[in-house]
């Protein structure tokens, strides 16, 4: 017998009826309660001059406990405790990279709406906020300097590779081609390196996350994506062969990735974790060629990727090639290497 005929047999519908109401204003009460404590848990933490002062520098931007020492001229026991609150209540996010730890505010769920409604209202032109504010400038342009001696030091292997091929223009407008046919809300970088494939996607995606085993190009790239103004495209440290799971992506890219894997099928496998049941990969890498200066002095463990190679690995993940490109230099270029760009989703059925 079901519950309802056997509560209508002994009379007892009525009880029924009320149990189920009771048990459904409990569930209502019990969620309202929740929401309650939750944002008293945000104000706890916000309602506090230096955390809040914390929260307005941390507004898109990555800072350490260095950082944020330097700007507020306190103690690193303080800050770090102030950090860990912030943390613990859900309006900031830590992220480790080596010996360093970084914050910023959340960016996104009912956490970031609450923070758009306290730290809209504020004052900037408030004396504090304001010096405060001088001083984290200060903290981007040291940082801006050291990208830049980074990537000068290192320009001439970099301008010796894209001497190669066909111009960046091109096979940027290729990939936004490929890219964003499927209108991406989010997208993630892997190999991020200077941030610019980020900044490419910027203005066709809501969010933006880019992964690089590098310090320095982790570096270069914040400092870029500072330069752009561009909070909504974020870097981390993070490995291709071991990515954390949690939310997935419309788009994932490997641009200039894979020739330097000895395990792409892993990588691939990775990568495919982090997509969205209808996401897209792209990959952009050079096609087969013969030049052994490359593997000699740049450490490319792959001289091109094939179609064929591509597509066993592939296939080991579940995958398949949707759509392809290749881009060959023009002219009679002695040093020529093919870019190939491939579109990438899950296998149909």
């Amino acid at each position: 017998m079901t519950i309802c005929l056997i509560a209508r047999q002994l009379g007892v519908t009525g009880l029924l009826q009320n149990t189920k109401v009771n048990i459904r204003d409990r569930a209502l009460t019990s969620s309202a309660s929740n929401s309650l404590n939750r944002s008293v848990a945000w104000l706890r933490a916000a309602g506090e001059p230096t955390r809040l002062r914390l929260l307005v520098l941390m507004e898109g931007v990555d800072l350490n406990v260095s950082d944020l020492m330097s700007i507020l001229g306190q103690s690193q026991p303080r800050i770090s405790r102030h950090l860990k609150l912030l943390v613990e209540a859900g309006l900031a996010e830590r992220s480790q990279e080596g010996a360093w730890a970084y914050f910023r505010t959340v960016d996104r769920g009912p956490a970031r709406i609450f923070l758009s409604a306290i730290l809209d209202g504020l004052n900037r032109d408030d004396h504090v906020l304001a010096v405060d504010n001088e001083k984290l400038q200060a903290v981007r342009d040291s940082r801006s300097r050291r990208a830049a001696d980074y990537f000068a030091d290192n320009a001439d292997q970099w301008n010796r590779i894209r001497s190669l091929h066909v111009a960046e223009a091109d096979v940027e407008a290729e990939m936004l081609n490929l890219g964003i046919g499927h209108a991406p809300k989010t997208m993630l970088d892997l190999g991020t390196g200077t941030g610019r494939i980020l900044e490419l996607f910027a203005p066709h995606v809501e969010r933006g996350l880019g992964l690089d085993v590098s310090h320095d190009m982790l570096a270069v790239a914040r400092s870029a994506l500072a330069a752009a103004n561009l909070p909504q495209m974020q870097v981390r440290f993070g490995d291709v062969y071991h990515l954390e799971r949690g939310e997935t992506y419309d788009l994932v890219v490997l641009h200039q990735v894979l020739h330097f894997l000895d395990d792409p099928a892993l990588a691939l496998r990775e990568a495919r974790r982090q997509l969205a049941a209808e996401g897209r990969l792209l990959i952009v890498d050079f096609a087969p060629h013969d030049f052994e200066f490359l593997r000699e002095d740049h450490a490319h463990l792959r001289l091109g990727i094939s179609d064929d190679q591509l597509s066993r690995w592939l296939d080991q993940v579940d995958m398949e090639i949707i759509e392809s490109r290749t881009l060959a230099p023009s002219g009679e270029t002695e040093n020529a290497v093919t870019v190939a760009l491939w579109l990438i989703g899950h296998k149909a059925g």
